[in-house]
């Protein structure tokens, strides 16, 4: 038995010899092919623009392309190793491919964003010479790089806007920060005129008192004292028992005595007076603000005044609403100013000037209970332009004027045509305002310490010989060497564009 299957063994291994034997050719005609390279599944991020398509070429026969999601790009076969991709819709879905034999060749994320290629192009030509750059991120547009002209800026984003609307994200930075001093100039011209006229009446005894002019009061006795109050000066003057009064006696008035007109013991005097007053007065405001490029500044010379406000019952409240908190608020006076400058390409200075000059009013105040709250006359001005380093803008037109009448009577007798004159006495008073504004903006750049000299620093402390002996209180000495404040060189002339010849800029120091 054991011998049979020893024999059957050895006849299989033979079978099996003369198999391999004759297949040994058929394998040397038919080589097999190697096996594939590992494939990388994950091919990074296909970015395709909106409305517009990429090809993708793999080297590769492939048998499938899958969109992820094709609401947001579409896949065409172009060829067994190429296929296209349409971007439909604003978003990121994945791409795979897969070959013959149901293995993955690539998986990559598919971005559809904006055309950031046509921006970046648009970008060079709409603003040439700044560093801008254009980029996806999701479904924004962000902006990134270093521009010297901040207009630059807001070109730029309105220009990205028109791909993605309010998806942009600015991440561009100035390149140096631009400073602006701006000297405005306030010239307020204030004239004012005058004319009082009429007839002042008084006894001389002590059965009869009476008075017509502006702000005349009598005091009867021998001899008579008038109290009359002239262009807001009240004087006090001592009439003689006749004749002229003595023009001394009362500043700023001319006064005539006619006759004494007497009644049995009553005697009547008259005074005629006539006042014409004429005054002009300036009021200039220089003041220097220095701003970076962007951003506010402000200034204010005058003062504030409280203001009582109501906030509400307070604790001592009752039902009918009787008690309340009184806070204080304060307002401000004065000349003040307001601007915010940007700065521009080929040194042009864009600004926004609101100034404004405010003064008390007394005419227009209010009374709350006991408290009299003076009211506010102001003028002001809001205007955007735009200058180049070193020129200058006047900003005028706003006039004020005021005209004011009174007229002061004995009652019926002032009434009287033609001889109602000497019973009455009229006031008139005028008075205009002008408000002239001169705004000059330069460009500025910070001083090294040696440039800067103080008056202080050309007086030395004396000695105790010098002090001692000569009785000096300091003594002159060098300044040390530098460029100092008054040394800046004059702007450098512009460069000559097609459009315009070159012209120097006007010299300045600061």
């Amino acid at each position: 038995m054991r011998s049979e299957v020893r024999r059957l063994r050895a006849g299989a291994s033979a079978v099996a010899a003369l198999l391999l034997a004759g297949l040994a050719p058929a394998a040397q005609g038919q080589p097999i092919p190697p096996p594939y390279p590992p494939v990388s599944r994950h091919a990074g991020t296909l970015t395709v623009p909106l409305n517009k398509s990429q090809v993708v070429n793999v080297d590769r026969l492939i048998a499938k392309a899958l969109i992820g999601n094709d609401d947001i790009a579409d896949v065409l076969p172009i060829n067994e190793r190429s296929v296209y991709v349409l971007g439909k819709k604003v978003g990121t879905t994945s791409l795979t491919l897969i070959d013959g034999a149901g293995r993955v060749l690539s998986i990559m994320d598919v971005a559809v964003g904006p055309d950031v290629d046509a921006l970046s192009g648009q970008l060079r030509m709409l603003v040439p010479g700044e560093d801008i750059k254009a980029g996806v991120s999701n479904d924004a547009i962000v902006l990134t790089g270093l521009v010297n002209d901040p207009g630059a800026i807001d070109r730029a984003v309105q220009l990205a806007r028109t791909y993605a609307g309010d998806k942009v994200v600015n991440l561009i930075g100035v390149g140096s920060s631009q400073q602006v001093m701006l000297e405005v100039r306030f010239a307020e011209v204030n004239r004012s005129s005058g004319f009082d006229i009429g007839v002042s009446g008084f006894t001389n005894g002590n059965t009869f008192s009476s008075a017509t002019g502006k702000g005349a009061s009598l005091v009867p006795g021998e001899p008579s004292t008038v109290v009359t109050t002239v262009g807001g000066t009240t004087v006090t003057s001592t009439v003689p028992s006749g004749g002229i009064l003595q023009l001394s006696s009362i500043t700023g008035a001319f006064g005539i005595f006619r006759n004494r007109f007497s009644i049995g013991s009553l005697s009547i005097d008259a005074v005629l007076n006539a006042l014409e007053t004429k005054g002009l007065s300036k009021t200039l405001a220089q003041p220097t603000l220095l701003a970076l490029s962007g951003q506010k500044a402000s200034f204010l010379a005058g003062g504030e005044f409280p203001v009582p406000v109501v906030q509400g019952a307070g604790a001592g409240a009752t039902a009918g609403g009787n008690g309340a908190a009184i806070t204080v608020e304060f307002k401000p006076f004065g000349v003040g100013l307001a601007f915010t400058p940007t700065v521009l390409g080929d040194k042009t200075i864009n600004l926004l000037v609101e100034p404004e000059v405010s003064a008390i009013d007394p005419s227009a105040s209010y009374t709350v209970g006991n408290i009299s709250i003076p009211g506010l006359r102001t003028r002001r001005a809001s205007t955007t332009l735009e200058l180049r380093d070193g020129e200058s803008f006047a900003i005028a037109g706003l006039i004020s004027k005021d005209f004011q009448t009174t007229v002061n009577q004995v009652p019926l007798l002032g009434s009287i045509p033609i001889l109602g004159s000497l019973f009455r006495s009229n006031a008139f008073k005028k008075g205009e305002t002008e408000l002239l504004i001169v705004v000059t903006p330069h460009l500025v750049s910070p001083l090294t310490e040696d440039q800067v000299h103080l008056p202080t620093d050309a007086i030395a402390d004396p000695t105790g010989l010098e002090s001692t002996l000569l009785g000096t209180s300091g003594r002159k000495r060098d300044l040390p060497v530098g460029p100092g404040l008054g040394s800046a060189k004059p702007a450098e002339a512009l460069a000559k564009s097609p459009s315009e010849p070159a012209r120097k800029e006007p010299s300045y120091a600061y």
